[in-house]
């Protein structure tokens, strides 16, 4: 397991008003922790969650090989873990409970709040660890593991299937799409009909740093536009190059609106 990711996104303020607090993202590998919760100068947190209701130190989140952990510091308030991908699958965080070990790969952790809505952040856990299949390789030493580890049923897939979609279609040899045009693209799907740029951004960047391990082009230079699409087109090239998102897989998008359905032949 390579580690994993951790995103706060922008939030709107009490009531629903005006937006408060900074997005920002966490990268923790194994062995590593951050703290969350309002903090203070003698509780100081990594990630800040600007909520009366939140305890200065409210928990942490600690990397293990394989899996993460949530520890809930609150002596009343229990936290919920969802699994945003699944069929509304969900874990209860007891107060002063140690290392719950969180199976998503997915998760959105959510803490009560004074707010009109609770207050909740974003972890991205790559690379589940299976069993060898029948025939592995093991008895000649170490174990093959696979290069690029990507989850079919996964929400990121679903993105990264639109992101990959004109290129797969013939459309364009060169036009990767933008972050609303995969909003309004993925809209007629159930899992996507709340989902934000933002939320987008956060999937392209969890596929481009984790999964893929691609390096962010803006890290060499001037942080402008064609830089931050550099990463998107460098993301569906390598996809593409070694067929991870396939003609089949489109049957995965809501169906375009006027578009007869198409019979893919896979070899």
């Amino acid at each position: 397991m390579s580690g994993i990711v951790v995103h706060l996104p922008l939030r709107s303020g009490e009531g629903g008003g005006e937006p408060c607090g900074d997005p920002m993202t966490l990268r923790l590998g194994p062995g590593e922790t951050a703290r969350f919760g309002r903090g203070s100068a003698g509780a100081p947190v990594e990630l800040r969650l600007d909520d009366a209701a939140i305890s200065r130190l409210a928990g942490e989140i600690r990397v293990t090989d394989d899996h993460w952990q949530l520890s809930n510091h609150s002596t009343s308030q229990s936290y919920l873990v969802e699994n945003p991908e699944g069929a509304g699958e969900y874990l209860r965080v007891p107060p002063r409970r140690a290392g719950a070990p969180i199976p998503f790969e997915f998760s959105r952790v959510v803490l009560p709040a004074r707010g009109s809505t609770a207050v909740s952040f974003h972890v991205f856990a790559p690379d589940h660890v299976y069993l060898p299949g029948v025939g592995s390789d093991d008895q000649w030493g170490s174990r093959t593991v696979a290069a690029y580890s990507l989850d079919e049923t996964a929400l990121y897939f679903l993105v990264l299937v639109a992101l990959c979609e004109p290129r797969l279609r013939d459309e364009s040899s060169v036009a990767v799409p933008t972050t609303p045009q995969i909003v309004e693209r993925l809209r007629g799907h159930d899992a996507c009909r709340h989902l934000t740029a933002r939320a987008i951004s956060s999937h392209i960047d969890y596929l481009a740093d984790e999964k893929m391990r691609i390096g962010d082009p803006a890290e060499r230079g001037p942080r402008t536009g064609a830089r931050r699409n550099g990463k998107r087109e460098a993301l569906v090239g390598l996809v593409l190059r070694f067929w991870l998102v396939r003609e089949e897989h489109l049957a995965l998008l809501p169906r375009r609106a006027g578009a007869a359905p198409r019979e893919w032949n896979t070899p």
